[in-house]
């Protein structure tokens, strides 16, 4: 044995003794021992603090009855569970993202946009059901657990060689460990989503049924990416790790038929789209409106509309409209105000060596323009910007063009922004699921026609309905729009 290998091999010794002798736990749902370096006590303690930062970026979705008959699904189901003595929380988020996701300790959760995707009340148990099984199975501690030993070991390495590669090469291979739950841990949330699912009464296949939801909306995805001549954004969330044809998984929901209640519960899908009559579809009052290429802020109190046939998104953090073709496109952004300035020392301040700076008015606001040298997704190029002040907040409007400066177009949308008009605060209301019973001779395409939805209507209206991508309703049959 070398010399460098004997540091080593010491370092790895003592903290092997230190694993060995606190690392162990008995696991709730196998009854084997798992390596973790927290106690139950810490599990609780770290769902508390990290619960108080969930609902910082994303708030209760206020809707006491909704949130009511999620709660009560959920502690249906943690009652059958294998850590049923833990006190659950289940929330839905005020969030138009499609996602679910558990914290250690018992804190659930589910957003009201993977809810807007729902058809039947088996589906909402089946998004718990695999959620609770991360939490029971203590997914998060043991992958935690993981990371830091990996860490360490990388650490002890680096010091006992003397070595960063060392270290580095550690470290990567925790990375690699820890980037997710990975396929085994998801199909053992799979395995035990669907056991608890049996036996509260379910069909446990309607977990595959799930699966199929989030797959359709994956294919939309690629579908829209292609037309708009971009990269899919893909989907790393609940169940992303599987098609719903895997045989594993097809086993592992299949074995949960073995329990005596697996399919007692009778399935009403209208009582359960009762549930979701009036809820809140995309983004909210608080993140703005689109309605076609007008966008209308109640809570900031301005409106401003884009050029004819551009697509127009709502990102979290700014206004994205993108011309037909991918040629050109405009980005607006907030700032907080925090000195007393003029629109143009704004502005110069804002992009160094500003040309072409004029003043602009716009219906209600002072701004100032100008050009400016940007990095943009066409590379570096001279790009029309601009500035509009609105109480203490700067709107911030940059543009990039394939070829030459968006002057036309750009001029236009930033002279229509301006305060709300009183007819238009109705406009600037969230979007909500509305219940219909579908007529002979409805189709998609036509309730499309007459929906507030901005972009796909028909696709997405497909989507809500669990018909994509070319169904269509049947007469009588309660389905879901948007107004």
């Amino acid at each position: 044995m070398g010399i460098v290998n004997k540091y080593i091999s010491l370092a790895l010794g003592a903290l092997t003794i230190v694993v060995v002798s606190s690392g162990c736990a008995t696991n709730p749902v196998s009854g084997g021992k798992d390596f973790v370096l927290m106690s139950e006590d810490q599990e609780l303690e770290m769902g508390r603090q990290y619960h108080q930062e969930v609902l910082k970026e994303m708030p209760v979705y206020e809707h006491p009855e909704l949130q009511a008959y999620v709660n009560r699904i959920g502690q249906e189901l943690a009652e059958k569970s294998h850590r049923h003595n833990l006190i659950y929380r289940f929330t839905v988020l005020d969030s138009p993202t499609v996602n679910a996701f558990a914290l250690p300790g018992g804190y659930i959760y589910i957003t009201r946009g993977i809810l807007a995707y729902m058809n039947s009340e088996a589906h909402l148990a089946g998004v718990l059901g695999h959620e609770l099984g991360h939490v029971t199975a203590r997914h998060s501690v043991r992958q935690q657990s993981t990371g830091t030993l990996i860490q360490i070991l990388g650490a002890a390495a680096t010091v006992g060689t003397g070595s960063r590669a060392v270290g580095d090469l550690s470290n990567m291979l925790g990375s690699a460990l820890i980037s997710g739950y990975g396929r085994k841990m998801e199909l053992e949330a799979d395995r035990l989503g669907a056991e608890y699912l049996a036996n509260t009464g379910y069909e446990p296949d309607e977990m595959i049924g799930v699966i199929g939801i989030l797959k359709s909306q994956e294919q939309f995805e690629i579908q829209r990416a292609k037309e708009e001549n971009r990269e899919p954004r893909a989907y790393h969330g609940l169940f992303a790790t599987h098609p719903a044809n895997d045989r594993r998984l097809q086993e592992v929901i299949g074995a949960a038929k073995k329990f005596p209640s697996s399919g007692t519960r009778s399935d009403q899908p209208d009582v359960f789209l009762q549930h979701l009559d009036g809820l809140v579809f995309g983004p909210g009052e608080n993140q703005g409106v689109l309605r076609g290429n007008r966008f209308y802020h109640r809570k900031l109190d301005f409106a401003i509309e884009f050029p004819p046939n551009w697509r127009v998104e709502n990102q979290p953090d700014r206004l994205l409209a993108i011309s037909k073709g991918n040629a050109a496109m405009m980005q607006v952004t907030l700032r907080d105000l925090n000195r007393r300035q003029t629109p143009e020392q704004f502005l110069r301040n804002e992009f160094d060596g500003l040309q072409q700076g004029q003043a602009l008015t716009t219906e209600t606001f002072p701004g100032f323009t100008g050009v400016a040298q940007l990095n943009t997704p066409f590379g570096r190029k001279y790009s029309r910007v601009a500035t509009v002040f609105h109480e203490n907040r700067a709107f911030i409007i940059a543009s990039a063009s394939k070829q030459g400066i968006v002057n036309r177009p750009f001029f236009d949308s930033v002279r229509s922004f301006r305060r709300l008009h009183p007819n238009e605060y109705r406009l600037a209301e969230s979007r909500r699921i509305q219940l219909v019973r579908a007529r002979p001779g409805d189709t998609f395409a036509q309730l499309a026609r007459n929906s507030n939805l901005s972009n796909y209507a028909e696709a997405q209206l497909r989507l809500l309905n669990d018909m994509y991508p070319s169904g269509e309703p049947k007469p009588g049959q309660l389905i879901k729009i948007v107004r």
